[in-house]
């Protein structure tokens, strides 16, 4: 019996969760609980190595690429990634991994994951009781039995017996995010599902359905397939081709259409963690129902969730209280307003804040980097290089470069030179050059960039004001 492949897709950017996730930095690929913990993207993997699975799919984005190899050797786990140019949503990229993994076998079956969800309970021996189904050219979805009127939800209602299988079911209809109303009627009819996103199938089951519900996007996916480039163990698919897929879930693209969808109750805990309300909720909580990571005093307070970054929060009499604190963002809302806190990011995109996209302190395969100060024409970010490893700056006009610990190595073209700490240089020459740290210990340096009208400004002798 061969393995199953897991699908992990890791497109989503969870704007519900700044400011820990942000769109270059999404919410999968941070701690589940405290620095240290498993990410969530890890937690996913690590749930689905054991004996009936094989080694994982992985669909992400162009920027995320290397956080997912980094946090793949974390597990010492191999894997092969599929990678978007840009998100089309998921119905393009698991079709994209259903090629792949039809490329070796069309008959070998695929668990579709999201990358950011929570779970406990035992899961595996719901997929085996499925597997069976999807042997046979079913489409499994698994729904998860409600604790209680979710609308942030999708639901799967129970059409009845599946007469091949009795722990699987018919689906009526699909729900998609209803009313408080209409939520409450679902729970009482005991016949409905939170639709987990998770799903279970045969490669070419599922490429035959697009091939047959949306001939569109299964000719534009299969070309950005056939014409992606190649290289250790990753697929970039062609811009070009995928631009022309359709930008739906596969819910809606297929499962919705497709007479062989059917479904696998799951009564397990399981939450998508979509809002600071449900990290509350799958956090460990006090004898007072508080959840807090890091340096947290409280008194007075209950049912709080407060997540302390580098400095000591405390809180007195504020109950229901979310307290989420960054290095460059401060997050205070109540239990209860988390979904609205998507209208912040909105906000902060359309006035082109960094703080939307981006952290102040960002981790890499070579190192950290830490933005001191953006602002006029001045750039001035911190770079923290591990031994052993090397980064490439791009030339800039206005750009230096000041060693402040160790001594780094610059290869500027043909030339190389060793830079002590103290020592600067001027990075504006037309080649890249390649910083290296070849000492033991890391190295630590500080990228100056003036933007042209602030150094025309400083030319003239004219005074700019740095806010």
């Amino acid at each position: 019996m061969s393995r199953v492949v897991p699908v992990v897709l890791c497109g989503g950017i969870g704007a519900r969760l700044w400011p820990m996730s942000r769109s270059q930095s999404p919410k999968q690929f941070h701690p589940v609980a405290d620095a240290g913990s498993l990410t969530f993207f890890q937690s996913t993997v690590q749930r689905h190595r054991a004996g009936c699975y094989a080694d994982p799919v992985v669909v992400t984005a162009t920027p995320h690429v290397q956080t997912v190899l980094r946090q793949l050797a974390g597990l010492q786990c191999e894997g092969r990634l599929i990678v978007e140019p840009f998100a089309r949503n998921t119905g393009p990229a698991v079709l994209a991994a259903a090629l792949e993994i039809a490329a070796e076998d069309p008959d070998r079956l695929m668990l579709v994951l999201p990358s950011d969800h929570v779970i406990s309970g035992d899961f595996d021996s719901i997929v085996a009781d499925a597997r069976k189904a999807a042997e046979d050219g079913r489409i499994v979805l698994f729904g998860i039995t409600p604790a209680y009127p979710e609308t942030g939800y999708g639901y799967i209602v129970d059409g009845g017996i599946f007469r091949h299988n009795a722990a699987l079911r018919r689906v009526a209809k699909f729900v998609e995010k209803p009313p408080r109303e209409q939520a409450e009627a679902l729970i009482t009819s005991g016949s409905a599902y939170w639709a987990s996103g998770i799903s279970l199938f045969a490669a070419r089951t599922i490429i035959d359905e697009f091939r047959r519900i949306d001939p569109k996007t299964f000719a534009a996916v299969s070309l950005a397939f056939e014409n992606g480039i190649r290289k250790a163990g990753q697929v970039h698919l062609g811009g070009e081709a995928f631009r022309h897929a359709r930008a739906e879930p596969t819910e809606r693209i297929i499962f919705e259409h497709s007479p062989h969808v059917i479904l696998a109750p799951a009564d397990i805990t399981w939450s998508d963690v979509g809002s600071w309300t449900s990290v509350h909720g799958v956090g460990q909580q006090d004898e007072k129902g508080n959840v807090f990571h890091g340096d947290v005093i409280a008194t007075d307070t209950e049912n709080a969730l407060v997540r302390a970054g580098d400095r000591l929060v405390a809180l007195v009499g504020v109950p229901e209280v979310i307290v989420i604190d960054t290095p460059d963002a401060l997050l205070v809302t109540r239990r209860g307003r988390c979904q609205d806190v998507q209208k912040v990011v909105e906000l902060l995109r359309r006035s082109q804040r960094l703080e939307a996209s981006r952290h102040k302190r960002r981790e890499h395969e070579w190192g950290r980097s830490m933005s001191l100060l953006r602002s006029g024409g001045l750039d001035m970010v911190m770079l923290t290089i591990n031994s052993g490893t090397s980064v490439n700056i791009d030339p800039e006009p206005g750009r230096k470069l000041i060693v402040t610990r160790g001594t780094i190595e610059m290869f500027d073209g043909p030339w190389r030179r060793s830079v002590g700490q103290g020592e600067h240089v001027t990075l504006d020459n037309l080649q890249p050059c390649r910083l290296v740290n070849a000492g033991a210990q890391e190295a630590e340096a500080l990228l100056m960039t003036l933007r042209p009208t602030l150094m025309l400004a400083a030319q003239a002798g004219v005074s700019h004001h740095v806010s």
